[in-house]
């Protein structure tokens, strides 16, 4: 957007007439250099009425406006139109938005700018964060960013526009200088999207009657501001004032909430002693009851040990016994077999009988090798009995129903022997009908035969016995081993009570040391507080002075050096270093009563 009267590519002839003649000259350069000119302007009128107002500068502010009117035709020189298929575009919020891509802390202004509701369009949006940047202090840091990067401004500007030649490196230069200046814009309040920016000239225009204006202006303001800073300073005072007050109310209710959360904390501490004791009492009677318990048990043990050591000696003296009449049996059996071997010859009918009876005496053989395994397992299993018997009482119920399992076993094996008798009993029907003559001998093994089968059959109801009494035992073991447990996990538990205990009582040993400290910071705090209420007194009665000096000083005003020749009070002459004497006399005397340094004020009151 062309500046108004400053000629564009269509009329090259109004900026041949500013710069005083001469068409050869391109009209792109003279709108940068009329744009230069013009932010150097700006930039200075506005950073030395800033220093001369003193303080921070609002939306107001008519060289603040002026300045963001400049910069905005600065930005729009040489931009490209964006054609599209219903219009085109052409705002400075493109290449405004690349700075997030450049410069990371940028990024807070684009997202604060996406969300202020009141903005509508992208020059709203480049307006909005031009004044972010100026409050941030941060403006020639983005747009110095921007220069620097021409390819990506490339898409968005011509290549005569400012911001692709030196004339834009020159205005980011000059503002640096703006960092000086303290700026507090309210963006949200401002209608940004349309508004008209048009510079106004007459601000750069100086006249000797704006001068002699300004002087005045720049006196009523220091007076002014001298007013307003004594309020502010009564208004701070008394905003300090009732926020001690405030402080000191919330510091009681805080005081009061501690004594009865302190109280609180007592009974709590109270009930958990009685119940400790509780728990000691329940501890030592548990301890009392576990101790009979395992006397009782050991006793127990030991009277099941002693059993078991008698059973074994008779299980022993069984075993040699049935080893002493296996080894005669084997003897006979070999003499039968000898006598039965010179029969072989006479009939053939006898040898098939015999290696039937054969036959059964290497099942009974096999019979007797898988007892003796299972006596060496006996043995192996008394062996570790010993190692990890504990005695202790095992309900009856587990015991019913393991002396049923073993009937049912005693019940098979009872069948088992029976079927062994049925098929002897068909080996000796055999016999008889094959041998008429060797009958004698026949009866004779057979009853030999069935002396075998009954002490075979004692021997295997001994060991079922055996497997019982072992596995009731084995249960028994179980028990006391469960009860143990359950015993141990008591006492982990009482521990781990005792422990909380101990750490409830470092709790209130901590809480109480925290009340003494919070007893003597509100001591000290009102202390404090009596200091200040003092202090606030005083500051009271020194601005009551401060306000009499004020009134006595209101109808008097400061005759010009030209026209002040005598004192109207002491008729003495007068110069310009009695003057400043004067005034250094006022100013400290005025300032003492303040107690407040002079920077803080504009000027001098006169």
């Amino acid at each position: 957007m062309p500046l108004p009267g400053w000629g564009n590519s269509r009329g090259p002839a109004m900026t041949s007439q500013v710069l005083g003649g001469g068409a050869t000259k391109d009209p792109t350069a003279v709108e940068r250099a009329n744009l230069l000119n013009m932010a150097k302007l700006s930039i200075k009128g506005l950073i030395e009425s800033a220093l001369s107002f003193g303080r921070t500068l609002d939306s107001d502010y008519p060289p603040l406006q002026q300045f963001f009117v400049v910069m905005e035709h600065c930005l729009k020189h040489g931009l490209k139109v964006r054609k599209s298929f219903l219009s085109s575009n052409k705002t400075i919020w493109g290449p405004l938005e690349l700075v997030e891509k450049l410069y990371p802390e940028a990024e807070e202004i684009g997202a604060s700018v996406r969300d202020l509701p009141g903005l509508k369009t992208p020059l709203g949006r480049a307006r909005a964060w031009l004044r972010l940047a100026l409050m941030q202090k941060k403006m020639a840091d983005y747009l110095r960013c921007l220069i620097i990067q021409r390819d990506l401004l490339s898409e968005f500007y011509e290549y005569h526009a400012l911001m692709m030649e030196e004339e834009g490196a020159v205005i980011v230069g000059l503002l640096v200088g703006l960092n000086v200046i303290d700026a507090n814009l309210c963006v949200k309040g401002e209608d940004l999207d349309s508004q008209v920016g048009v510079i106004d000239f007459s601000m750069y225009l100086k006249n000797e009657d704006d001068i002699g204006n300004k002087e005045r202006n720049v006196q009523i303001a220091a007076i002014l501001d001298q007013k307003n800073y004594v309020e502010e300073l009564n208004r701070q005072l008394n905003s300090t004032v009732i926020s001690l007050h405030s402080r000191v109310d919330s510091l009681e209710k805080s005081n009061t909430k501690l004594i009865e959360e302190l109280a609180i904390a007592k009974n709590n501490i109270i009930k958990l002693q009685e119940e400790n004791h509780q728990l000691r009492s329940e501890n030592k009677l548990i301890l009392m009851k576990t101790q009979q318990h395992l006397e009782v048990t050991k006793v127990d043990v030991e009277a099941e040990l002693q059993t078991y050591k008698h059973s074994r000696q008779g299980l022993d003296e069984m075993y040699n016994e049935a080893r002493r009449q296996l080894r005669d049996e084997s003897q006979l059996r070999q003499d039968v077999e000898n006598e039965l071997a010179v029969q072989v010859s006479m009939k053939h009918e006898i040898e098939l009988a015999m290696k039937l009876l054969e036959k059964d005496i290497h099942e009974k053989q096999d019979t007797l090798i898988g007892l003796r395994q299972q006596l060496e397992e006996v043995k192996a299993i008394n062996i570790e009995m010993y190692q990890k018997l504990q005695g202790s009482e095992d309900s009856m119920k587990e015991k019913n129903e393991i002396i049923a399992r073993l009937e049912e076993k005693t019940n098979k094996i009872t069948v088992a022997m029976r079927q062994l008798e049925q098929r002897l009993q068909q080996a000796e029907k055999a016999q008889m009908e094959a041998e008429d003559e060797d009958k004698k001998h026949l009866q004779e093994c057979q009853s030999k035969s069935d002396s075998l089968q009954k002490q075979i059959s004692q021997k295997e109801k001994q060991l079922a016995q055996l497997e019982t009494d072992l596995k009731i035992e084995k249960e028994w073991r179980q028990t006391l081993q469960e009860d143990l447990q359950k015993e141990k996990d008591a006492l982990s538990h009482l521990r781990n009570e005792t422990g909380q205990l101990i750490s409830l009582k470092k709790e209130f040993l901590n809480l109480q040391d925290e009340n003494q400290q919070l007893k003597k910071i509100y001591h000290e705090q009102e202390q404090a507080l009596q200091e200040l209420g003092n202090k606030l007194s005083e500051s009271k009665l020194k601005i009551e002075d401060i306000k009499e000096a004020n009134k006595a000083l209101q109808g008097l005003v400061w005759l010009k050096d030209k026209e002040a020749t005598h004192c109207k009070l002491c008729e003495k002459e007068f110069s310009l270093s009695k003057r400043k004497v004067r005034l250094a006399i006022i100013e400290s005397i005025y300032l003492h009563k303040l107690h407040i340094p002079f920077c803080h004020l504009a000027s001098t009151p006169q």
